[in-house]
């Protein structure tokens, strides 16, 4: 597999920039991906996959965000998605049946489609804008989700929407790609992860059949998050972030070791003043890195065990993570000045899109949060 990962990391990095610069979806990347069966890597081999568990994903998605995070995003959907299935299947086995099969011969993107605009994320609770409604032979969905990442390359969509019943029920239902009454709006204008046109996706009565419908129930009867999941997510996240704070820590390097002003007759890299600080960036991002990949990778090596006490350590791993990751391109623009600023120049992209680790669920306050509520439980009442 490394093999292919740093083949297809070059490929990404090549033409990272350029859909950086027009926000255009990534699919030569996607398709580089396809081609070196690294996009179904997890699915399950009960389906014919190469199971690949989070240990692989976790290293897939640090070189892929090394190239190009926004395709490594893209890609992180459909990882976790095949992986949940792997773990529990939860679609209906023929429509999975089909995803799989047609993976073996083109891309299949996947994603759930969670967010809306006045819910925001539901990992902070609340129920879902979006409805479905009761139709002969299956449902009616109409709503709106907003930062749907890849959402014009998705080939399978899993709607987070409640029903219009009394009380309501609350369910993921499956869109395919091309539904009547399905329009994804370019609204994606971001700082960063350009290329990941996380665009707005409306549902403007698109019917579904009534069999495609997961985990349909009264929103008290939900179950909890799976804890396995979570880690996948918070981990597999971590390893975008600390790709693109290593793709920097690469561009930083070669600079310095260019960079020849006139006036000094040789490189940067050779004043006390640029080495120190070299070294100061390189301690923090070496000790961060040592650290948090071990953490990651030991975690990822634990819930492929199945031990579910580490999968609730997958947050402050994220939470070390992307601080690491955010901490060290900041250090890195600092030193380098207007340069690191300059569109041409890598870093300032490497700025912007590292910058966007902080809005993954989940968030920095909310885990801090959480730390702090379980440190003083027990010893302080709350009114």
């Amino acid at each position: 597999m490394d093999g292919r990962l740093a083949a297809v990391t070059a490929a990404l990095a090549a033409r990272a920039a350029a859909h950086d610069r027009d926000g255009s979806f990534p699919w030569d990347g996607i398709a580089g991906l396809h081609a070196a069966g690294l996009l179904g890597a997890t699915i399950g081999r009960e389906h014919g996959g190469p199971g690949c568990g989070l240990a692989d994903g976790v290293r897939i998605l640090r070189a892929l965000g090394q190239g190009d995070p926004s395709v490594a995003l893209i890609t992180a959907m459909t990882l976790i998605t095949h992986a949940a299935q792997a773990r529990e299947a939860s679609w209906p086995a023929q429509a999975y049946k089909g995803i799989v099969e047609k993976s073996a011969s083109e891309p299949i993107l996947l994603n759930a489609l969670r967010v809306e605009p006045d819910l925001g994320t539901p990992a902070r609770g609340g129920l879902p804008a979006t409805t479905a409604a009761r139709v002969p032979g299956g449902w009616s969905l109409s709503g709106r989700k907003i930062y749907s990442t890849g959402a014009e390359g998705l080939s399978w969509m899993a709607v987070w929407a409640r029903t219009d019943e009394s009380p309501p029920r609350v369910g993921s239902f499956l869109v395919p790609a091309g539904s009547a009454g399905v329009t994804v709006e370019r609204t994606w204008d971001h700082l960063g992860l350009r290329a990941s046109r996380s665009d707005d996706v409306v549902f403007d009565a698109a019917e579904i059949p009534a069999e495609a419908v997961v985990a349909l129930a009264a929103p008290d009867a939900q179950p909890p998050p799976d804890p396995v999941l979570m880690t996948w997510n918070s981990l597999g996240i971590s390893a975008i972030y600390l790709g693109v704070a290593a793709a920097a820590r690469d561009w930083l390097i070669g600079f310095l070791a260019e960079r020849t002003p006139t006036a000094l007759g040789r490189p940067l890299a050779t004043l006390p003043r640029f080495t120190a600080a070299v070294g100061e960036i390189s301690a923090a991002l070496i000790a961060a890195e040592d650290l948090v990949d071990a953490l990651v990778d030991a975690l990822a090596v634990r819930v492929d065990a199945g031990e579910e006490a580490a999968a609730g350590h997958a947050a402050i791993a994220k939470l070390s993570a992307t601080r690491a990751a955010i901490g060290a391109v900041e250090q890195a623009v600092a030193l380098v000045g207007n340069n690191a600023l300059t569109r041409k120049n890598p870093l300032e992209r490497h700025y912007r899109d590292v910058l966007c680790a902080r809005v993954h669920t989940p968030q920095d306050d909310s885990v801090i949060a959480g730390l702090g509520s379980a440190a003083f439980a027990g010893l302080v009442k709350g009114e």
